[in-house]
């Protein structure tokens, strides 16, 4: 898998790879980690990337985040009740 391309962001951790003819959109934030693999095929242009983390989606990811947390911390906290 090879770094493509590292986007500075105050909160995120986002990586931009390619491998196998997919383009590996990679965003962490503590020890959760979210990925979208996107073919080749379906990006003109790097640039699209930009203009995707310029949007909304972001904010989509850290409810994402939030929610995983917390499902996460759950299931953890129930099986160590058991």
């Amino acid at each position: 898998m090879r770094l493509v391309k590292r986007f500075p962001h105050e909160r995120y951790l986002i990586e931009l790879h390619q491998y196998n003819q997919k383009y590996i959109l990679k965003i962490s934030l503590d020890r959760y980690e979210q990925i979208f693999k996107i073919e080749e095929g379906e990006v003109q242009n790097l640039e699209v990337f930009d203009q995707i983390l310029e949007s909304k989606f972001l904010s989509g990811c850290l409810t994402r985040f939030v929610s995983m947390r917390k499902d996460f911390l759950t299931e953890l906290n129930n099986s160590t009740n058991e």
